[in-house]
């Protein structure tokens, strides 16, 4: 397939994350962009550039229609509009684009990363669907789920004899991340001990991050018998703020939980995050690389290793960094992505993406 030059690009979702997209998106000569799609009326009809932080016009306004961005004709769209909260919509939205015969890259919903017996089929086919309709391609990533559990084990692994067990890890202090829905509505931190939030319902920490352990299984070639899931909770010592809000004594302030698959009755690969809102909680467990977090790569058997991935900014913190980072891991995929077959693809099946074109000089 003939890759177009510039790519036109259009941008959905101008959050945490859409925000460095569409700066991106903007900068960089490889694309054009056509349209932006945002999710309120306060935002609709603002410039690109305004809302990418950056001082000049583009002349590309942000609509709150998707028809209307459908209707530029981009040759993909960047998908970073919040998934958690809106799954029905989300996937509905994947559908819509898709079926219009525009790529997608996005940043949510993370499943989406390898769905393949995490989403049940009635959700998975209709989106399977649309990109055959569209023939068009979908790829989403970030940094978890994403490179830090996908490429990099993979790479790993392939310096490997023999595999025991592959461990990722992310061991942060969200404390700087102020997105108040994630933290409060769908991790439950700063809530009674006593709630159980979106994240911790039944089934829902294996929907999230499913996608992680049976992706490292497909790249293992293994099939896994099954995932399971555990988790466990720390109340906050006393009253404290962080980013996003206020965190009282006696609600949650760190979280530790693994998603497991199992093959012949061992863990076979495991996903696990450790997530505290204060570096001095729950020191027992396991500690980052470097002050704030990072994330971590174990793998048993011969060789084995473990690797630390660090991530730091001139412009903000590890978190700040890490949406960075999930923003570019998708916008650099976009070439790949527009010249990949019809359908879900995934990082087991693109060609790796590199920083072509993204040396800046000192």
């Amino acid at each position: 397939m003939t890759i177009p030059s510039p790519i036109r690009v259009a941008a959905i979702g101008t959050g945490n994350v859409g925000r460095h997209a569409l700066a991106q998106l903007i900068a960089d000569p490889t694309f054009e962009l056509t349209a932006v799609w945002v999710s309120s009326e306060s935002k609709a009809g603002k410039d690109a550039a305004e809302l990418a932080g950056l001082p000049d016009s583009t002349g590309v306004v942000a609509t709150t229609d998707l028809d209307a961005v459908l209707a530029t004709n981009p040759a993909c769209a960047v998908y970073t509009a919040m998934a958690d909260n809106r799954l029905p919509e989300a996937l509905e939205d994947y559908r819509r684009i898709l079926a219009a015969g525009v790529n997608v890259v996005g940043s949510s919903a993370v499943f989406l990363q390898y769905p393949w017996k995490v989403l049940p089929d009635e959700l998975v086919s209709p989106i399977e669907d649309a990109a055959k309709e569209g023939s068009s391609t979908l790829f989403v990533n970030g940094i978890d789920p994403g490179f830090a559990n996908d490429l990099l084990p993979m790479a790993l692994a392939g310096t490997c004899q023999s595999i025991q067990q592959i461990r990722c890890m992310e061991i942060i202090n969200y404390d700087t991340y102020d997105s108040a829905t994630v933290m409060f509505d769908v991790m439950g931190f700063g809530r009674s001990m006593d709630d159980t939030p979106m994240l911790l319902q039944p089934g829902v920490l294996s929907l999230a991050w499913g996608s992680v352990v049976r992706q490292l299984a497909a790249g293992l070639g293994i099939e896994l018998d099954e995932v399971t899931e555990t988790h466990v909770r720390i109340p906050a010592p006393e009253d404290f703020d962080i980013a996003a809000g206020h965190i009282e004594k006696g609600t949650t302030a760190a979280m530790r939980f693994e998603v497991r698959g199992m093959k012949d009755g061992k863990v076979a690969v495991v996903l696990e995050h450790v997530t505290r809102l204060r570096d001095d909680l729950c020191p027992d467990w396991p500690q980052p690389a470097q002050h704030g977090g990072s994330y971590r790569i174990e793998i048993s058997g011969e060789p084995s290793y473990a690797l630390d991935l660090c991530l730091s900014s001139p412009n903000g913190d590890h978190n700040h960094a890490g949406l960075v980072a999930t923003a570019a891991r998708v916008v650099n995929a976009i070439p790949a992505v527009v010249g990949a077959q019809p359908g879900i693809v995934t990082a087991l099946d693109l060609p790796p993406i590199t920083g072509k074109g993204r040396y800046a000089g000192q």
